[in-house]
C-alpha cells in the first residue's frame, strides 16, 4: 500500500533545521490565538516562562508542506501604551529573545532557557473587535519584524453583518492578512502557508511597508526624541528599533525611560526638556497625543476597510454542515454521525457482504477434505485465496470506498480537526481517527488507510496501535463465546478492554518513539461532491497492493499449518506450546493449536477450539476465569496473517516483527493480569 502522493511547489530553500524560521503568535486575550496555536500544534510542547517570570509561553514544531516553523505562543499584550509587568516581559521577548542588551544585563530576573527572538509576527485580530486590535497593530509593527494578520472569528463577523475588505486592510497594514475560523480550523492552512512563504520574502530581503504612518503634526514634535534616540551608544545600549524606542520614550515614563536615566542621565535630562517643548506645542500631553493618534488612526484605517451590510453569505446548508462537524460543542455530534456510519459499515454493510460471498465460498469448500498430499495443498492454496476474498470484498473495497468518499466531500478532514486533540493523548493526529475505525471491521484496510493520512512516528505508532482493536472477526468470537457464557455485563467488560489497552499501550510507545512529531495542519477544504472516476481511482490507489502483498503470505502461511496438520503435528504443536496455553494461561494444551492457527484467519479459531475440545459447550471443560483468560488473549493476541502482511508492507521487517511481539507480550500481560485476580476470587470464594 503506497502513500497518497502530494506535490509541493518550491519558491526557494527549504525552510528547515537552522533554517526554521521561529513564528511568535500574539494578541489579545481572547483573540483566538490559544485555538489556532491548538489547531497547529504538535502532541508534544515546550512550556517555559519568559526570564524565569510572568506567564508562560508554549512551544512546537509544526511541518507546513515541506517546511518547518518553530511556533510561539506568547502570553496575551494589550498595548505597549503604559507596559505593565507582563506586557513588559512579551516585550522584551519579540525585542531581544534571550540575547539582552546592555540595559537588561543588571535585571535580576534573567532569560533561564534558549529561546531567540521571533523571526515572523503572526497577529490574531478579532474581526468583532477590529478597531481595537488595530491599535495593537499598529504597535506591533514599530518593531520591524515581517508580519502576517489572522482576522479571526469571521463567521461571528458575518452573523453581526459587518464586512471587512480583507484586500483593503492587507494593503492599509501593508502585510498578508487572512481571514480564519479558528474554533472550526478554517482558514488555518492558508494562514500557516502565507507566513512561512512571509518569512521566505524576509530572508530574501522582502519587506512590507506599512500605510497607516503617524500623524505629520505629532512626527515633528518627535524629532529631538529621535535624534537621542539614534545617537550611538543609547542605539547600541538599548538595542531596539529606533521608531519603537522614540515612541516609547515619549509616552512612557515605565522601563525604557527608567533604563535611560539609570545608564545616561545627561541624555534624561534632554528627553524631559524635549518632551516639555513637545506638551508646550500641541493641544495636549505628547503622550496622549500619541495615543490618540494611535487610536485615530486605527479608526481610519477601520473606517476605510469595513462597512455594514455584510458580504454574500454561504450557503444556509453549508453554515449548518459548518455547525455540525466543526462546531467546538456541537462538531463531536458530526464526528459520532461519522462514526456510526463506519460501525453501520463494519457490522451490517459488510457482514452482509460477507454471507453473500465469503461464507458461500467456505461453505462449497467445506466438503472437499482431502487426505492425500498434493489434495492438502490444493485446499491451503484454496483457503487462501478464501481468506483474501474474505478481506476484499466484504472489507476493503467497502470501507475503503466509504473512506475516500469521506475524504473527497471533505467531510473526513473536519472529523480529524474535530477529535485532533483527543488523539494527542495517544501522540497522534486527528488524521487517524477513521483509520481506527475501520480496524474494527478489518485491520487490514485500516493499516491502508494509515498510510494515506499519516507518515513517519505517527504512522508507525498508528499501525501499531490499530492491531489491538478487535476486528469483526475478534468481535464475533467475543459475542459468540462471551455473550453466551458469561452475560451481556461480561461481553462489554471485555470490548472496554480495548480502549484502555490502546491507550496503554499508546503510552508505552510514546517511550519508544519519543514524542518529536511536528504539529501539523488540519487543512479544512471545501465541500465537495465526489465524482465516481476520483473515488475508484483512490480507492484502486490504496487497494491494488493487496494482492501481491497478503495473497502470498496467507497461500504460504495456509499451506504451512495443512502441512502440520497433514503430518500430524498437531501433539507436538500443542506440547511445543504448553508453557503458554497451560503454564501462563491455564489453559487446557489442547487449545495451542487454535491458537496457533488462528493467524490464519481469527474466525477459523472458534470451530477450532470446538475440534480440539471435542465439544461446543465450552462450560463442561473450562470455567468461567479460563473462558475469560482466552477470549482475552486471543482478542490482543496476532490479529492475522493478513495483517502482518500489511504491516510488512507499510512498516518494514523490523517493525513488523516488533508488532508480533507486542501484540504477543501485550495479550499474555493482560490475559493474566485477569486471569490471576480471578482465580484468587474463585480460590477465596471455595
Amino acid at each position: 500500500m503506497t502513500a497518497t502522493n502530494h506535490t509541493f511547489t518550491l519558491h526557494g530553500p527549504g525552510l528547515r533545521g537552522a533554517r526554521r524560521p521561529r513564528v511568535a503568535i500574539v494578541g489579545r486575550a481572547g483573540s483566538g490565538k490559544s485555538s489556532i496555536f491548538r489547531a497547529a500544534s504538535s502532541t508534544s510542547t515546550r512550556h517555559e516562562r519568559l526570564a524565569g517570570e510572568g506567564q508562560a509561553y508554549e512551544e512546537c514544531l509544526v511541518e507546513v508542506g515541506i517546511d518547518q516553523i518553530s511556533l510561539v505562543a506568547l502570553p496575551a499584550i494589550d498595548s505597549f501604551h503604559h507596559l505593565d509587568p507582563d506586557s513588559s516581559v512579551v516585550l522584551k521577548y519579540l525585542l531581544w529573545g534571550d540575547s539582552w542588551p546592555a540595559i537588561a544585563e543588571h535585571e535580576v530576573h534573567q532569560p533561564e532557557s534558549v529561546f531567540a527572538a521571533p523571526d515572523l509576527l503572526l497577529m490574531v485580530m478579532d474581526a468583532t473587535a477590529l478597531e481595537r486590535d488595530l491599535e495593537l497593530a499598529l504597535e506591533l509593527m514599530q518593531l520591524g519584524k515581517p508580519m502576517v494578520f489572522a482576522l479571526n472569528r469571521m463567521d461571528e463577523a458575518r452573523a453581526k453583518r459587518r464586512f471587512i475588505n480583507v484586500r483593503a486592510l492587507a494593503a492599509k497594514l501593508g502585510a498578508p492578512v487572512v481571514p480564519t475560523m479558528a474554533h472550526m480550523g478554517i482558514g488555518l492552512a492558508d494562514l500557516f502557508s502565507t507566513a512561512v512563504r512571509a518569512a521566505r520574502e524576509a530572508k530574501s530581503g522582502h519587506v512590507h511597508v506599512e500605510s497607516c504612518p503617524i500623524s505629520p503634526h505629532i512626527t515633528a514634535q518627535l524629532r529631538e526624541i529621535g535624534e537621542i534616540a539614534r545617537q550611538p551608544d543609547v542605539a547600541a545600549a538599548f538595542s531596539v528599533p529606533e521608531t519603537l524606542l522614540t515612541l516609547q520614550l515619549a509616552e512612557n515614563d515605565d522601563y525604557f525611560a527608567q533604563e535611560l536615566h539609570a545608564h545616561f542621565p545627561a541624555q534624561h535630562s534632554a528627553l524631559l526638556a524635549a518632551r516639555a517643548a513637545a506638551d508646550a506645542a500641541l493641544p495636549r500631553p505628547l503622550a496622549d497625543e500619541i495615543h490618540a493618534d494611535r487610536h485615530h488612526r486605527a479608526a481610519l484605517c477601520y473606517e476605510a476597510v469595513s462597512r455594514p451590510g455584510g458580504e454574500a453569505r454561504p450557503p444556509r446548508w453549508q453554515i449548518w454542515a459548518d455547525d455540525l462537524f466543526l462546531h467546538p460543542r456541537w462538531g463531536f455530534v458530526g464526528s459520532l454521525a461519522v462514526f456510526a456510519l463506519v460501525l453501520f459499515f463494519v457490522f451490517e454493510v459488510s457482514a452482509f457482504l460477507d454471507s453473500l460471498t465469503v461464507a458461500r465460498l467456505i461453505a462449497w469448500a467445506e466438503p472437499w477434505q482431502p487426505t492425500d498430499l498434493g489434495g492438502v495443498l490444493g485446499r491451503a492454496i484454496l483457503d487462501g485465496f478464501i481468506g483474501l476474498a474474505g478481506i476484499v470484498i466484504p472489507y476493503m473495497i467497502p470501507l475503503v470506498v466509504l473512506l475516500v468518499m469521506l475524504e473527497e466531500t471533505g467531510i473526513m478532514h473536519r472529523v480529524a480537526f474535530v477529535v485532533d486533540r483527543g488523539f494527542h493523548r495517544l501522540g497522534l493526529h486527528g488524521g487517524v481517527a477513521l483509520p481506527f475505525l475501520m480496524g474494527l471491521g478489518c485491520n487490514v484496510p485500516a493499516l491502508a488507510a494509515t498510510a494515506a493520512v499519516t507518515h513517519g512516528r505517527d504512522r508507525t505508532v498508528a499501525a501499531l496501535l490499530i492491531t489491538f482493536l478487535p476486528c469483526s472477526a475478534r468481535s464475533a468470537i467475543l459475542l459468540a463465546l462471551g455473550g453466551k457464557y458469561l452475560g451481556g455485563f461480561g461481553v462489554f467488560a471485555l470490548f472496554m478492554l480495548a480502549p484502555i489497552v490502546v491507550s496503554l499501550v499508546g503510552k508505552l510507545l510514546k517511550r519508544r518513539y519519543p514524542e518529536t512529531t511536528p504539529g501539523m495542519i488540519q487543512e479544512i477544504p471545501a465541500y465537495a461532491v465526489p465524482t465516481l472516476k476520483t473515488v475508484l481511482a483512490n480507492t484502486w490507489e490504496r487497494s491494488r497492493d493487496i494482492v501481491t502483498i497478503v495473497l502470498p503470505l496467507l497461500v504460504a502461511g495456509s499451506i504451512v499449518l495443512a502441512l502440520l496438520g497433514h503430518y500430524g503435528a498437531d501433539a507436538w504443536i500443542n506440547w511445543g506450546l504448553t508453557p503458554i496455553t497451560s503454564w501462563w494461561l491455564g489453559l487446557p494444551v489442547v487449545l495451542g493449536v487454535p491458537i496457533l492457527f488462528g493467524i490464519l484467519r481469527k474466525e477459523l479459531s472458534l470451530l477450532m477450539v470446538f475440534q480440539a475440545l471435542g465439544t461446543q459447550e465450552l462450560a463442561g471443560v473450562m470455567d468461567t476465569t479460563q473462558i475469560v483468560t482466552f477470549l482475552v488473549f486471543l482478542t490482543f493476541y496476532v490479529p492475522c496473517v493478513s495483517t502482518f502482511a500489511m504491516m510488512l508492507k507499510l512498516l518494514g521487517w523490523r517493525e513488523a516483527m516488533y508488532s508480533v511481539l507486542l501484540s504477543i507480550g501485550v495479550a499474555l500481560a493482560v490475559a493474566a493480569a485477569l486471569r490471576w485476580p480471578l482465580e484468587l476470587i474463585g480460590w477465596l470464594g471455595g
